[in-house]
């Protein structure tokens, strides 16, 4: 089972690679660093959110999960 604390540092990290990538192609398309990067800073807020959920969401479904055997 995977704590809370696991889902969100997986979150986290994952949003601040997420974070660069998508400053660095609003700023590659728009020509404008700054504007790339409150884009990226407000992409990584609402997505960081959602995926903590989802994480958490996931964990209580069943399909494609296989039952550990213990061995003592």
């Amino acid at each position: 089972m995977e704590t809370r604390a696991r889902s969100f540092a997986k979150a986290l990290s994952w949003r601040f690679l997420a974070t660069f990538i998508t400053a660095f192609i609003v700023w590659g398309l728009t020509g404008e660093a700054k504007f790339g990067l409150t884009v990226g800073l407000i992409d990584t807020s609402v997505k960081l959110f959602i995926y903590f959920i989802h994480e958490r969401v996931w964990l209580r479904i069943s399909f494609g999960k296989k039952k550990q055997d213990f061995e003592i």
